[in-house]
Parts: C-alpha cells; structure tokens; sequence
C-alpha cells in the first residue's frame, strides 16, 4: 500500500457525461498531481454513478495513498439544506437523492459537496482569473452559460450558498416570455433564452436546420446567415438586461463566464453594453471576464472544498 500523500486536497467533479477527479497540492502552486476522468452513463441510474464515483476514487488511490479525511464534491444542482436530497440537477436521475450521504457511506469518509457553478467560482477566484488579475476582489460572481445556465456567489474567498441552497441561480429567474417553458416548471427564464440549448431552439424555429451553438456563432460572425445573427442579437440582449438584476443586487467586483456560450467574444463587448443599458448606475464598473481555468475549474473547485 502507498503512503499516504500530506497536505493533498481531493476533489470529484460529476458531470452529466463524464466524471473527473483530481489531487491538488494544498498550497494551490503547480500542477495537479492527478487527474483522471471516467464517464458518468446517467442513463444507467443513480446506483451507477455512486459506483462510478467510487470506482474513481480507488483509481486515486493508486496515485494519492490512502483516503484523506474528507472529499469535495461537484455535482449539478443543488443540496436541499433541510431534506438532505439532491434537488435543481439537469442529471435528473439525482434529484431527490440523498446523495451526500450515499457517497460518505459508499466512500467511508466525509464528503463536501457544493453545485459546480459554485465550485466554478471559487476556483477562479483563488486560482484563476481573480487571483491573476484582481487580486483585491472580495465579491466575485461565477457564471455558468451552457446546456443551462447557472452561477456561483464567493465573498472574501467563501462560497454563499443560501438558506435554500439556491444562492447565484439566476438561470431561473423571469427574463421573458418568449423564452417558453423551462424544465422547472416556471416560464420565460433566463435559461430559456440566453443558454446554448435556446439558442438552437430558436435557430432551428426559423430555419428548419438543426445547428450546433458552435456553429450558429461562427455564422453570425461571418455575417452570411441573417437567423444566426438575430440570434447572437437576442443572446446579447437579454444576456445584458439578465445580468444586470445580479449586478445591480450583488454589485460584484468581477463577474467571470465560463460555459460554452461564455466563450463568445460578442458578450464581452456588446453583451456588456447591453448590461451598462440596465444597470442601476451611471456607468458600468464591473469587469465581466473569461476564465482561466477552462473545464478545470469544476475539478479545482471541488478539491478546494476541503482546505481548511
């Protein structure tokens, strides 16, 4: 058996497709020391995933020694604070599962477990871009734009998480009707109009064609499809006129966009336009940045959990 590894954060970060799981040096310098990913197959059920968390962690064990004291966890959606049950996940097969508690008894240690967006934010707040770039940030808000859309609050290094554990969910609060039905039950959500998955809707409702987000952006930026460029028009807008109710209540220091959607040049010039349109001063402040990190940031952010 190898010896047990001092001073290594372990983090997990469970994804709707694929599950990744890290050792990072608590003194947050260098490299990961491991990183590993293995798929989630959601489509096999929640005792699936439990096993493929598990089957991961021996994985580190080979690399890491014996089990630390405690693990971070990722994971879409939200821990109810009361009902101990997973609830808001996109991976629908969690939702209402005490998932906490089934990794600790699967694992045999504590576990740490927090949505990714917040595991997002902190990880670009103490490693990525806040860290390089403004390193006097105290109030950071993480913003995920992808399949959906969701965001992370982290106050003087410290994720807020809520009474309810919903804290940073803007994705869910009312932009506009057109937006349709969102798969919470409500209408017109932020998620509706501006996530990657809206944007295809709203392609594909004008034209017909199925269209990768990918590609709908790369039309419009060339200025040949005329519904690529409406669309990028729409996310732009309500992009600003949504993040502005954030800044204007949060008033951040920095807001960082991670997410697929986020790697969109049009949101860092126009988008901001559209929030200084809105916001509640009479210029806007706020820097809106991309990450550092890239798609480390979930894993980071969950092992970053566990510093003391």
């Amino acid at each position: 058996m190898a010896k047990k590894r001092e001073n290594v954060l372990w983090g997990i970060d469970l994804g709707g497709t694929k599950i990744e799981g890290v050792l990072l040096k608590s003194n947050l310098k260098g490299d990961p020391i491991f990183r590993e990913r293995i798929p989630t197959e959601a489509e096999k059920g929640y005792e699936h995933i439990i096993n493929q968390i598990v089957t991961l962690v021996n994985m580190m064990k080979e690399k890491g020694g014996n089990l630390p004291d405690k693990i971070g966890v990722s994971a879409p959606g939200s821990l109810d604070p009361v009902n101990r049950v997973m609830k808001n996940s996109n991976t629908t097969c969690i939702n209402g599962k005490p998932l906490k508690a089934d990794l600790e008894k699967a694992l045999g240690i504590p576990v740490i477990l927090e949505n990714d967006a917040n595991c997002f934010a902190l990880a670009e707040t103490l490693l990525g871009v806040v860290k390089h770039d403004y390193p006097d940030a105290k109030n950071v808000f993480g913003v995920i734009i992808g399949t959906g859309v969701g965001g992370g609050i982290v106050i003087e290094g410290k994720i807020i998480s809520g009474k309810q554990g919903i804290a940073g969910e803007w994705g869910h609060n009312f932009l506009d009707e057109s937006g349709g039905k969102c798969y919470c039950g409500k209408v017109g959500c932020v998620e509706t109009m501006i996530s990657g998955r809206a944007l295809e809707r709203y392609y594909y409702q004008f034209t017909g064609n199925r269209k990768a987000f990918k590609e709908i952006a790369a039309l419009a930026e060339s200025k040949v499809d005329p519904t690529a460029q409406k669309a990028i028009q729409r996310l732009v807008k309500y992009f600003g006129l949504g993040l502005s109710t954030v800044i204007n209540i949060l008033d951040p220091d920095v807001v960082v966009i991670g997410g697929g959607v986020g790697n969109v040049d049009f949101l860092y010039d126009l988008g901001v336009d559209a929030a200084r349109q809105h916001v509640f001063n009479s210029e806007l402040k706020t820097p809106i940045v991309k990450p550092y990190l890239g798609d480390s940031a979930g894993v980071l952010g969950a092992a970053l959990l566990t510093r003391e």
